[in-house]
């Protein structure tokens, strides 16, 4: 068989595989029978295998013929409480669970990638790793716990790749240097005094204090931040009270802060400690913050991304390879990059023509299928690439 035939009929591969998993998604640390299905494709292909990394998470280990590096390739496994509202044949038959962001995909390509070097084995250069991740999606995220395992021992390299639907089919971007931002939520309660509405100075009103708190609050990002240095703080709850008449004794808030890097990460949390402790005084109340560090930013190392630029044109054509934006949606591939060199990508997988219009994490969404043979090909350039420059500077 051609290798152009073999490829179109592992895309037609992959798209079998990625409806099987969309239409049996397991949210965050529930991934016990996708991790299996992984499994046993993998020893389909003669893939050595290690299962149970960091909960769920499936390892599976190539060895060439030839002396060379370690590279390691990533997906995430992982579904969204969400109830799917699509209209197809591969809909999610879990209630309250389906894959709203693409991590059924980011499987299949990822398979469709280690079935790619299983066929072409005698050519590697070292070791291939895929590394099947479960729970990106909840904190504190499998990739710690994969780390913490020794997943990433000995790796010299590590690439992942997103299907993004805000990205056009047929494109791919990435950057250097912080590109997903780190993400920490807070949750608030202010205790004051509850009584009669008629009667306010007989009372402590929390929600007064907690109003005042929610603009107080604001004033970090534009006051505290260094202005060249993106940051978001979002209060994006407030709760207070039970009825028109009743001042509350309790206000609880919550929210979300984004940053790009550790100062303003340690900024941001330190001046929401002070205001919301000393805003609380202000109006008489006692105030407790419970602030949670998240994922932290998604750094890509320099050198990988300048190889991601040069290796993409040749899948995508020079116009389809884009560098992208900063954004502060975060992701946990952020721990790997904190431990060894490599790079997180995007695959423009939004296309109007097959419905694939919904943002992530949307009751409707979905991508483009045909993207996920253009992921193959990113991560077959990305690995080959890297493990002949390993060879050239041995040499």
């Amino acid at each position: 068989m051609t290798e152009e035939l073999w490829m179109k009929e592992l895309q037609e591969q992959m798209v079998q595989w990625r409806r099987h998993l969309h239409r049996n998604p397991e949210i965050s640390f529930q991934e016990s029978r996708t991790a299996a299905f992984v499994a046993d494709k993998l020893k389909e292909w003669n893939i050595e295998v290690l299962e149970n990394v960091g909960g769920h998470g499936v390892i599976g280990t190539l060895r060439g013929s030839q002396p060379g590096p370690v590279v390691m390739l990533r997906a995430d496994m992982d579904a969204l409480p969400i109830e799917d509202e699509k209209q197809c044949d591969y809909r999610s038959t879990v209630k309250g669970a389906m894959h709203a962001c693409g991590h059924d995909g980011h499987t299949s390509m990822l398979l469709g990638t280690a079935a790619y070097f299983s066929r072409h084995r005698d050519s590697i250069k070292g070791e291939m790793r895929f590394l099947f991740q479960p729970a990106e999606e909840l904190l504190p995220g499998g990739a710690v716990n994969v780390i913490r395992e020794g997943g990433l021992e000995g790796v010299d390299v590590i690439y992942g790749i997103h299907l993004w639907t805000p990205l056009s089919s047929g494109t791919a971007a990435s950057c250097g240097g912080p590109m997903m931002a780190a993400a920490d939520d807070f949750y608030i309660e202010l205790t004051g005094k509850g009584g009669h509405g008629g009667m306010p100075q007989a009372t402590i009103d929390s929600v007064v204090a907690g109003s005042a708190l929610v603009m107080q609050l604001q004033s970090i990002v534009s006051r505290s931040v260094d202005p060249l240095q993106p940051a978001v703080l979002t209060v994006g709850t407030i709760h207070g009270g039970s009825a028109q008449n009743v001042i509350a004794e309790t206000c609880k808030l919550s929210g979300t802060v984004r940053t790009f890097d550790e100062h303003s990460r340690s900024v941001m949390k330190e001046r929401l400690h002070t205001i919301t402790e000393q805003t609380g005084a202000a109006y008489g109340t006692i105030a407790s913050v419970q602030y949670i560090m998240g994922y932290p930013p998604v750094v890509n190392d320099a050198a990988e991304a300048g190889r991601f630029f040069r290796e993409a044109a040749s899948v995508f054509g020079a116009s389809g390879v884009q560098e992208s934006p900063k954004l502060m949606p975060a992701e946990d591939f952020a721990y790997y990059l904190q431990q060894v060199p490599g790079c997180f990508m995007f695959v423009g997988a939004g296309n109007p023509e097959k419905g694939a219009i919904y943002p992530h994490h949307h009751p409707k969404f979905d991508f483009d299928e045909d993207v996920m043979l253009d992921g193959v090909k990113l991560f077959i350039r990305m690995s080959e690439s890297y493990a002949e420059e390993h060879a050239a500077r041995k040499a």
